[in-house]
């Protein structure tokens, strides 16, 4: 159901609502990032005061993982269900609550609960808010600015969680845990006044719970059993085991899928190549870059001595390109299609990545970090939100939620399995009590790991720049089995 916002939206002009809306959406999504970011330079100290094991404190971070990459397809298709803007809000307000608990609490296992609710109410957050915007906004350049502007909020928010969490850990840990909670009260309060109400999806045909059970445990156990590989052993019982039971329920999820009347995914979604490569490019993208800042982490902070806060203005450069470009991206989308921009995105990608590689134990850091790092930024600026337009694109309204659901699913699980395979890599080759340059040494098959997932990213984007003709049909598949060809006909070629 489309937005009675919508209609201002169509002629060109964004009223003072239309721009709050935006910004409560804008804001939930700079809050998940910024999480994200600032919970990983605080982990030192929650250990010291907590008295928390390595092992335990790596759950503070997956426990978040956990909640967020294997709810996200049960959250998009809940928003679809029950209304995008009951879900957004009900998830909003149990992130500022879990915000609270997790800046009070005096109990690692309490700290990692709140965690897990963490990231269970991005799961819902993130594809509903999504789904506003794409539902709110008409496809083509106003939906691909108000976009470009979403994505660049994400990241803008884990770049400036990168900055705080250096700035604020001086202080206490507690406060990178307390921070997300009053912004995220202001937009729950602005987001009760200004989020168009949106209705029920009407006529489905009930409620997939099979698919829901099946989809939420597979998913939840992939991601699990992905965090814990490198500590158990990629090939231990208990992986290769975990391993089997998640292609086991993925397969009965399938089975389910195909024969439900209203099911949780519509496969038919999955036969577009358009679509297909919006998602594996979102794998490769968010996989890529997570293992990079990781590895860059390790590198900066344990082997040249730099601060928390030193280590985040090293990457600020990226995010600073990113937050800049936020106003000119839709408009290039517009003239060169979301396909041309990925690829060139790619590119760019890795040839930073690359570069990086010429790093030793005492860089130059304008001529040797900053290169790699605005290549990079420039990267993300045109391959986040050229995928989320790309993936959105062409779908119909009651199933915009499900597909936002998808792409994110896909965004967080894409990192838990590269992150885990680049961090594999990188302690394979360190030896116990090595030297700096030893464990330099041991970074780079990591970085090679890195360079050579975006490649894949980049090749897998280039099958997709073909005859302009030929552009429009991946993308009717997409639709609802009842849309008729002259619904589909307003798909823009160029996507």
């Amino acid at each position: 159901m489309t937005s009675p916002l919508t209609t201002p939206a169509s002629e060109g002009r964004w009223t003072p609502r239309l721009w709050g809306t935006l910004l409560v959406l804008c804001a939930a999504m700079f809050l998940d990032a910024l999480d994200v970011s600032m919970v990983g330079v605080a982990l030192p100290s929650i250990g010291s005061e907590l008295g928390l094991s390595t092992s335990t404190l790596q759950w503070i971070v997956s426990g978040y993982i956990l909640g967020y990459g294997g709810l996200l397809l049960l959250g998009g298709r809940t928003a679809d269900l029950l209304g995008r803007r009951q879900v957004f809000l009900i998830a909003l307000g149990v992130f500022a609550l879990a915000s609270l608990l997790g800046g009070l609490v005096d109990s690692g296992p309490l700290l990692i609960a709140s965690r897990f609710i963490k990231g269970l109410s991005a799961a819902f957050t993130a594809p509903a808010g999504l789904s506003i915007i794409t539902t709110t906004f008409p496809e083509g350049p106003l939906r691909n600015r108000a976009l470009s502007i979403y994505t660049t909020c994400a990241a803008t928010g884990f770049s400036m969680g990168l900055v705080l969490s250096g700035l604020l850990t001086e202080a206490s840990w507690r406060l990178t845990m307390l921070l997300p909670a009053p912004i995220a009260v202001v937009a729950l309060v602005a987001g009760l006044k200004l989020l168009p109400r949106s209705a029920r999806e009407k006529n489905h045909n009930g409620y997939d719970v099979p698919g829901a059970v099946l989809g939420t445990a597979s998913m939840l156990l992939l991601v699990f059993t992905v965090v814990q590989a490198p500590e158990v052993g990629w090939t231990s019982a208990r992986t290769l085991l975990s391993f089997l039971a998640v292609a086991a329920l993925l397969t009965v999820f399938v089975l389910v899928e195909r024969r439900s009347a209203g099911p949780l995914i519509r496969l038919g979604v999955l036969r577009s190549g358009t679509q297909i490569r919006a998602q594996l490019g979102a794998m490769a993208f968010f996989g890529s870059y997570v293992g990079f800042q990781f590895l860059v982490t390790l590198y900066m902070q344990s082997l040249l001595g730099w601060s928390a806060l030193h280590t985040a203005l090293a990457f600020l450069p990226a995010g600073a390109l990113v937050a800049l470009s936020s106003t000119k991206v839709g408009s290039i989308v517009d003239r060169y299609g979301t396909q041309r921009l990925i690829a060139a995105g790619f590119a760019l990608m890795v040839v930073g990545y690359a570069l990086f590689l010429r790093v030793d134990l005492d860089p130059v850091y304008a001529a040797v970090i900053l290169p790699s790092m605005l290549l990079i930024g420039a990267a993300c600026a045109l391959v986040f939100p050229s995928l989320n337009i790309q993936a959105t694109n062409g779908v119909e309204d009651h199933e915009q939620g499900m597909v936002s659901g998808l792409l994110n699913t896909s965004v967080q699980v894409g990192g838990a399995i590269f992150l885990a395979i680049v961090t594999a890599v990188a302690t394979a080759g360190a030896p116990e009590n090595a030297g700096p340059q030893a464990v330099l040494d041991s970074y780079r098959p990591g970085l090679v790991v890195v360079t050579v997932i975006a490649a894949v990213g980049l090749l897998i984007s280039l099958t997709g720049l073909r005859p302009t003709r030929r552009a429009q049909q991946s993308v009717v598949v997409a639709t609802s089995p009842v849309s008729t060809v002259k619904e589909t006909e307003r798909v823009p070629v160029r996507d």
